[in-house]
């Protein structure tokens, strides 16, 4: 690879204009000439040779090499030994977007590089992050003393709300605190329950109905045992759109169990709260305007990348316990009306300027446009749900609540295991679509997840197309 020094002898680290041009000129027709062929892609590419594995751990040398062969490189012909996430094809696990929009947002927050864990710092751009952090507040109906914080992911806003659930409820006492969640939760919520100081014998795997969805007589019976024992209980994790099956919880039930047993209501909607934009999403998600906390992943919901994630905690002030701290080397917390310092609501001062990549996207397309892709989300995942029930030799193995469902080659026990997953492989050597699979009920199921922007009536045609056909060759033992 040609070697081309960044800048003058001086001050390598500095490339004169002519030559940063050429650079971000030459990148974005690499970019925009992958992003074209999308559609064409595979939905996952070939595994990667040991030759192409040594070559990406290369060690950094003494001498630089151009950017530009590099990028050309890590584009065409590292990219396509992955899986396509961005592209219309993919419907395993839960789907990322990556709109534009962010990519132009990341180019500008990544070269101006300013500070926004601190709003003195730069409190326009800070104004900018909380005006969105509001507007999402409102669209789940939250009250005026709400407050919000961009992360980095559904994980870390679970961690952020259950620090702020630990301190309202059980602050010291926390070895004797309970947390109840189902046997469908997302593991970065248990995960976070042990990282805020909760005892993992003390977290409550409950069991779910045939929906897959939280059985409200099996908290009240583990709630009233552990308050019997002389424990705390504390914390109810309900889920808006499971990973496994997309099952959402009775949340409004699950509300009204809270407000009673004064527990604290944690939902994670990392893959199903942005559903809450759209009419047919608000309906299905009955009940979430009323947590305690709320993690959701504009990665997923609002198709930005992979990196941008959120949690709303119904009173500011819980959020702010765990985190807030003064140090004399940073300005005081900003008195300015409209401010918030991001660090006093979460274990980050020093973070990526993520707000501008939502900010910009949904200035550029208005909220409509994500409102009515979350519809037509919908309306696909239903269009698939319905066509692979009509396929002989296939059952459902649950509802569609929101655009995830998933299914299985109707055989018992381990005959049932084995043809699905054989199923499954058939399915995505075709390249067309990328399905996944999980366990549900001790069965294994493929899944379908529709949530990608770039995904429309054809590419689920195709999808149902290739289930359709596979499940036949295969029952016939072809």
């Amino acid at each position: 690879m040609a070697t081309a020094p960044a800048g003058d002898a001086t001050f390598p680290l500095e490339p004169p204009h002519d030559r940063l041009a050429a650079w971000f000129h030459g990148a974005v027709d690499l970019a925009l000439r992958h992003v074209a062929t999308l559609s064409e892609q595979p939905a996952h590419g070939p595994a990667p040779s040991a030759a192409e594995l040594a070559a990406a751990g290369a060690p950094v040398g003494e001498e630089g090499s151009d950017p530009l062969a590099l990028l050309k490189t890590v584009i065409e012909e590292w990219v396509p030994k992955s899986f396509t996430t961005a592209g219309p094809g993919y419907l395993a696990y839960i789907p990322g977007g990556g709109l534009p929009t962010a990519a132009l947002a990341d180019l500008v927050a990544g070269l101006t590089n300013r500070f926004i864990g601190i709003a003195a710092a730069a409190p326009l751009l800070v104004r900018m992050e909380t005006s969105v952090l509001r507007w999402l507040l409102d669209e789940f109906r939250f009250p005026v003393g709400a407050q919000a914080v961009l992360t980095s992911g559904g994980s870390v806003a679970n961690l952020i709300a259950l620090a702020a659930a630990r301190d309202r409820m059980v602050g010291a006492a926390v070895a004797r605190g309970v947390v109840y969640v189902s046997d469908q939760v997302h593991h970065s919520n248990t995960k976070a329950a042990h990282l805020v100081g909760f005892q993992r014998s003390h977290v409550r795997l409950l069991p779910v109905d045939p929906a897959f969805r939280l059985n409200l007589d099996a908290l009240a019976t583990a709630v009233a045992a552990d308050r019997a024992a002389g424990l705390l209980p504390a914390v109810v994790i309900g889920n808006a759109g499971t990973v496994h099956s997309g099952a959402v919880d009775p949340l409004a039930a699950l509300a009204d169990f809270c407000a009673r047993e004064r527990l604290w209501f944690h939902i994670d909607g990392a893959y199903g709260a942005c559903f809450q934009l759209c009419t047919a999403g608000r309906a299905r998600l009955a009940g979430i305007e009323r947590a305690d906390s709320l993690s959701l992943d504009p990665h997923k919901g609002f198709f930005l990348p992979y990196g941008t994630g959120g949690v709303l905690v119904r009173d500011g002030a819980d959020l702010r316990q765990p985190f807030a701290q003064q140090s004399a080397y940073l300005p005081q917390a900003s008195a300015a009306e409209g401010l918030q310092d991001f660090t006093d609501a979460s274990p980050e001062l020093s973070r990526d300027f993520r707000g501008l990549r939502l900010w910009l996207s949904l200035k550029t397309f208005g909220a409509r446009a994500f409102r009515d892709a979350l519809a037509e989300k919908l309306a696909l995942a239903a269009r698939a749900q319905r066509e692979i029930a009509t396929i002989p030799g296939l059952e459902l193995t649950g509802p569609c609540d929101l655009s995830l469902f998933a299914f299985r080659v109707a055989r018992p026990g381990a005959a049932g295991d084995e043809l699905s997953r054989e199923l499954l492989v058939r399915v995505n050597r075709r390249q067309r679509v990328f399905l996944s699979g999980t366990q549900l009920g001790g069965r294994f199921v493929l899944r379908i997840c529709v949530l990608s922007f770039r995904t429309h009536a054809d590419r689920i045609d195709a999808a149902v197309t290739a289930v359709r056909e596979e499940t036949a060759a295969l029952l016939a033992g072809r």
